[in-house]
């Protein structure tokens, strides 16, 4: 697909050559495997700087390994996740959670995919019965599965609601970046600052060829004892790990994480700002972080997504999701916005 642009998924971007360079320059000699050689001790000590120093640090392979691995230190079979029901655990992990973890997932409807206190508590019932799955873990995913996000006030009143019921946070990292770049603020100011538990620390949307890791932040957890054990169970430990933690590096130095995240949602604002007016065009969600959401119209879709791809999110309201990635362009995104409005008006005529 030579040539090839695409609004579908910050997955679909190739990955930033400062990290391609920082794989490259890991390729050298031996290193002992593992996680046991100098890439990934300086990968663990970036992110420990990040989220401080308390932090546990696991890298693993992939987004749904993550929230197996990080929720699994925090639940026992007969207990649950209460979460939005556009969470990624819920619709895209192909029922992984439930069927590696064993423990029920409680989705919770919720307009702009945010869970609040209020959903908390409601779904906070049955303790002690044990013919009811007891609530153990608060799943929320910053930025959002419709690419809204969480403030720090709405972070700091989910975790004290959450701890009061003698529960935990974990938060759903996916676009991590995306959300502090959005807030202006440092990853520790968002996550242990604010109450979070444990996290996924995920990199892969960012400009990396596949890296994401589990950093657990309560110390009560004792992920020290249990997750090294976790990882390996689940197949989410890398032999080769100074590959995936050379990415780290070289997103972390220099903060060029932020830059990619701060380029990918000044991208997402621009689109949101020249679809707007287009005839039978609406924007649906606030536009927070690298994601827009439209209703368009469904005659049209098939024609616009063979200029430059991306998905329907609702097939019965024809919502579709426009993503922007770190190296998405204003040329991609008026190539994009020409043929709809062209399209547009030919359906509106």
């Amino acid at each position: 697909m030579e040539g090839m642009r695409s609004l579908a998924s910050d997955n679909h971007s190739g990955v930033h050559p400062r990290v391609l360079e920082a794989i490259n320059a890991a390729n050298a000699d031996h290193a002992i495997s593992y996680g046991s050689d100098p890439w990934t001790s300086r990968a663990l000590e970036l992110i420990r700087t990040e989220f401080g120093g308390q932090a546990e640090v696991f890298p693993v392979f992939n987004g749904t390994g993550a929230n197996v691995v990080g929720m699994q230190s925090m639940l026992h079979t007969w207990e649950s996740v209460i979460c939005a029901t556009t969470a990624h655990v819920n619709v895209d992990e192909a029922g992984a959670p439930e069927k590696l973890l064993g423990s029920k997932i409680i989705a919770v409807p919720s307009a702009d995919a945010k869970i609040t206190p209020d959903l908390i508590r409601a779904q906070h019932w049955g303790i002690g019965d044990f013919h009811h799955a007891q609530p153990r873990v608060v799943l929320i995913t910053q930025s959002t599965e419709y690419g809204t996000r969480y403030s720090l006030d709405e972070l700091r009143a989910i975790t004290a609601t959450a701890h009061e019921l003698d529960m935990y946070v974990y938060l759903d990292g996916a676009r991590i970046a995306n959300a502090a770049a959005g807030l202006g603020c440092t990853f520790k100011e968002m996550t242990t600052d604010v109450g979070i538990d444990a996290l996924s620390f995920g990199a892969t949307k960012n400009g990396a060829m596949g890296a994401e890791a589990v950093v657990v932040l309560n110390p009560a957890l004792k992920s020290s004892e249990t997750l090294g054990y976790i990882r390996k169970q689940y197949m989410q430990l890398a032999s080769k790990m100074r590959f995936v933690s050379a990415q780290f590096i070289a997103l972390l130095d220099d903060d060029l994480w932020r830059a990619n995240a701060e380029h990918s949602n000044a991208m997402a604002q621009y689109l949101a700002t020249q679809v707007t007016g287009i005839p039978g065009v609406s924007v649906t969600q606030a536009v927070e972080a690298n994601a827009v959401f439209a209703i368009i119209p469904a005659a049209i879709t098939p024609a616009l997504q063979e200029v430059i791809p991306f998905y329907v999110w609702n097939e019965s309201t024809n919502e579709v999701r426009w993503m922007c990635s770190w190296d998405t362009t204003t040329t991609d995104i008026e190539t994009f916005v020409s043929a709809l409005t062209s399209l547009a008006a030919g359906n509106h005529a």
